[in-house]
């Protein structure tokens, strides 16, 4: 076959599929009724379902979510943890005590290093230690006051201030300085 035909064919063929398509519908149209709105048709909405099983999402420690509205904060595995506005300052708060992380100013040396971390009791007992806390899973606490677990946790730009409830014991921890009270 020479590209001639190749060519007349191809345009045939086309020409023939072109042929069946058409712009103009047969028919008159009719207007039926004086009413013209639409038709409601329902719109299947999908279902939500809570899981009963499985246990809830924790919070990537990256990025940290903000605390709930309210005073008392989310409780896990019998800790609280938290992080300070500033993100300087990561907290895990437990019945008997406090522990937080940052890089202070002026710690003390502990086993060779600076201490990073500050520990009190409800008994008062204030410990540096030099350590990590982890993957934890803390809430973003914003300048104001919370409680959790028997504690009173006032945050401020100044610093946070936790404080037993039972005993009146606790500590103020900033970058700048730590008081145990």
């Amino acid at each position: 076959m020479t590209t001639t035909r190749r060519l007349a064919a191809a345009l045939l063929a086309v020409a023939a599929l072109l042929a069946g398509c058409s712009t103009v519908t047969d028919g008159r149209p009719e207007s039926g009724s004086a009413d013209l709105t639409e038709p409601t048709v329902p719109t299947p909405r999908p279902s939500r379902t809570t899981p009963t099983s499985e246990p809830p999402l924790v919070p990537e420690p990256s990025t940290p979510t903000p605390a709930p509205p309210g005073d008392q904060l989310p409780i896990e595995n019998g800790y609280a943890y938290i992080e300070t506005k500033s993100g300087k300052t990561r907290c895990q708060i437990d019945a008997d005590s406090v522990g937080c992380e940052a890089q202070f100013v002026d710690s003390p040396t502990v086993d060779g290093g600076q201490a990073n971390g500050v520990r009190i009791t409800a008994d008062g007992t204030q410990t540096w230690v030099l350590g990590n806390l982890g993957d934890i899973p803390t809430v973003t606490i914003d300048y104001r006051t919370y409680r959790a677990l028997g504690w009173t946790i006032d945050a401020t730009e100044a610093g946070t201030r936790f404080t037993n409830d039972a005993t009146g014991h606790g500590m103020f921890v900033a970058i700048e300085r730590v008081d145990a009270f």
